[in-house]
């Protein structure tokens, strides 16, 4: 029986190991914290599967991290929890200010390569500013640590069986959430999906949150990403057969027809079931298995339309159809309405918002998730740029950017592209603003391939880059007063200043190649980096005019297709879905290019193959309807009937395999595997 002596000694040991168990609940509470912060602040996000997965892995971070506290003395405690702590929520911070830039969360290959993103510290500023209060809601329970952490880190020395039993816990926690995230194969971007053959940072945020993120983030950045298992890829064939009657007849050919034009596909000779007999790897045998079986697309009534023209190729800073008015932007406007117009395309935002997107239409690959795809193909053959083919044909290629021509590595990459490259501080002398002049660039780089008997020219336009403001944007500042009589916020007003930059120097090119007798042969190819994400959704609904959807109309943007002799004519529609991946393929057909429609992950626009349009969260449009990632919902298009059974899942795994065969061209440098003696 306890004594009246004993019963304060116990009643102090109770208390002090409540107040130990309190402690050890620290970083499991902090993480989850941090996280909830981000999902509700950020991702708009509370309930859902996804917030149990988070909470179960920030319970079992937590647990781990509270191991390294239960040892040495009070002041070691102290300082290990308050610095890791600290160090956590900065890291939050960071993500919640690059995801309010760029819509999409940071990865650790862009921390290692991102210095010069200083450069925008008046965006960060801007940042920090709009989510002011999710920055002190993430520090808060730090500073309250700092203040009052020797009265919490005094009760975690604990002893040697206590410490074996947090383990224990840490460990049962952390398998609990494994076992239930990877039986979870519900659905096309599944739990299991996403944790093991993927890594898609927002879905991967929002499924388990930021932290588990971040070391998904660096098993796949050092270790690479688990092949999915892949079915038998059945065997297509080469080219179209006869479609048959409803009673299964072949169609009559008893009456005179016309002869039809039997069009080519447009392939190489390549042999892939060779290559894949005699493969290196498992790797490369299911690379040539893959891309051998795929359907090419069919050459058509457009190949060569553009051939022997000279082609200028303009990836424009934060176009998007939004920028696009017969007054303020008159030029854009023409060449929008004339030539081949695609009623619609998407154009993403990728991961490395600009450098992937020009990666996009450069290459026709899907970048790689959590590394900058176009630095990593700097020293990869790629043969399909037109950059090198075009300079195989004898033409002159250039290409220029009116920024820093380091930013994004471009030095290295844009030259193995097949360009003579030149940017801010490389040989172009625009005058140094934030941003920097489209109009100049083009005075000053016309001159140096105009005269060229063929010439065929890159630009990377920068004028269009936010913020946009009339303070501290230099483009919107100087085109202020012709946007004021336009009825919309200062944002939406100072964007268009912005292209109106743009439009002024599409326009002084058109004239300098007319006065130089080259229009007629010339082409202009002009797409969009990406949307302008750095405007507010409201400012973006003032310009359309209504509630912009956001998983897929937000993408919806404007592709120029138009050569100087297609002027005052009637235009070409394309009516099906295409996006940014189906650039290079089209305009390698326009330009009656040789190259494999089946080593390119689009398809030209203009060929027979249906539609299909591809954003960076594996959503995809087709002729038939919308496939919803966030969601995992199919919607069929209005006026179609119901798609057959398996049309939804086979074209997930259509999409699914783009993706990770664009991670392997861009890992096995495959296009020197595949044309050893080009190289010779």
């Amino acid at each position: 029986m306890e004594t009246e002596e004993a019963r304060p000694q116990r009643q102090r040991r109770d208390r002090s190991g409540e107040k130990a168990i309190r402690a050890a609940l620290w970083f499991p509470g902090f993480i989850f914290w941090l996280e909830i912060i981000c999902r509700i602040g950020l991702m708009d996000r509370f309930f859902g599967r996804g917030l149990w997965y988070t909470f179960l892995f920030s319970v079992a971070a937590g647990l781990f991290l509270t191991l390294f506290v239960t040892f040495g003395n009070q002041r070691y405690r102290k300082i290990f929890t308050v610095a890791v702590s600290a160090a956590m929520a900065f890291w939050a911070s960071a993500q919640s200010i690059y995801y309010t830039i760029f819509s999409t969360f940071l990865t650790l290959y862009s921390v290692g390569n991102g210095g010069d993103a200083l450069q925008f510290w008046r965006d960060i500023l801007a940042a920090m500013g709009k989510i002011w209060y999710i920055l002190i809601l993430l520090w808060a329970p730090v500073v309250a640590l700092a203040f009052s952490g020797n009265r919490v880190m005094k009760y975690l020395k604990w002893k040697k069986q206590h410490v074996l039993i947090l383990l224990a816990a840490a460990v049962a926690t952390q398998t609990l959430a494994t076992v239930l995230v990877v039986t979870n194969r519900r659905g096309g971007m599944s739990p299991s999906y996403l944790y093991q053959y993927s890594f898609v940072p927002e879905k991967t945020a929002e499924e388990f949150g930021i932290f588990t993120t971040l070391r998904l983030d660096a098993k796949q950045l050092f270790f690479g990403v688990k092949e999915m298992p892949e079915e038998p890829v059945p065997t297509l064939p080469a080219t179209p057969t006869p479609v048959p009657t409803p009673d299964g007849s072949q169609p009559p050919t008893s009456e005179p027809t016309p002869t039809p034009v039997v069009y080519q596909p447009n392939t190489m000779d390549i042999d892939f079931e060779g290559l894949a007999e005699s493969a290196s790897s498992d790797t490369l045998k299911s690379m040539h298995q893959w891309f051998g079986s795929r359907e090419a697309t069919m050459q058509n009534e457009y190949t060569g339309a553009w051939k022997g023209k000279n082609l200028i190729f303009i990836v424009a800073e934060g176009f998007s159809r939004y920028a696009i008015t017969e007054e303020t932007t008159p030029t854009l406007y023409k060449l929008a309405h004339e030539g081949f117009v695609c009623d619609e395309f998407y154009n993403p935002l990728w991961w490395v918002s600009t450098s992937d997107g020009e990666y996009v239409a450069d290459t026709s690959m899907i970048p790689k998730s959590g590394v900058w795809s176009f630095y990593r193909s700097s020293e990869n053959y790629l043969k399909f740029c037109l950059g090198n083919q075009l300079r195989g044909e004898g033409y002159a290629t250039r290409a220029y950017h009116n920024h820093n021509y380091k930013y994004y590595k471009r030095h290295l990459s844009h030259p193995n592209m097949g360009y003579d490259y030149k940017g801010l501080g490389n040989g172009l002398e625009v005058k140094q603003t934030w941003p920097e002049s489209d109009v100049e660039m083009m005075e000053k780089t016309i001159p140096e391939y105009i005269n060229d008997e063929h010439f065929h020219t890159y630009y990377m336009t920068v004028s269009g880059h936010m913020l946009y403001t009339f303070m501290g944007n230099y483009m919107a500042a100087k085109h202020r007063d012709e946007v004021g009589h336009e009825d919309f916020c200062e944002e939406a007003r100072a964007y268009l200043a912005c292209q109106m930059e743009l439009d002024k120097a599409i326009e002084y090119l058109i004239e300098e190649l007319r006065a130089a007798g080259k229009l007629e042969n010339t082409a202009i190819v002009l797409t969009g980096d990406h949307y302008p994400y750095g405007m507010e959704k409201s400012a973006i609904n003032e310009l359309v005019g209504h509630e912009v959807e956001e998983n897929f109309e937000t993408y919806l943007s404007t592709l120029i297709l138009w050569s100087g002799d297609m002027e005052g004519k009637e235009p070409v529609h394309i009516t099906k879905p295409v996006c940014s991946l189906d650039i290079l393929p089209t305009v390698s057909n326009l330009m009656g290019l040789e190259y494999d429609s089946r080593l390119l992950m689009g398809h030209d626009a203009l060929s027979t193959y249906p539609g299909l349009a591809v954003l960076s969260n594996r959503s995809f449009v087709t002729d038939l309807g919308y496939y919803n990632s966030q969601t995992d919902t199919f919607t069929p298009r209005e006026g179609t009937a119901e798609p057959p059974e398996d049309y939804v899942s086979t074209k997930f795994q259509e999409v699914a395999r783009m993706f990770t065969n664009s991670t392997r061209v861009l890992e096995q440098d495959y296009y020197r595997v595949l044309f050893p003696d080009d190289q010779e």
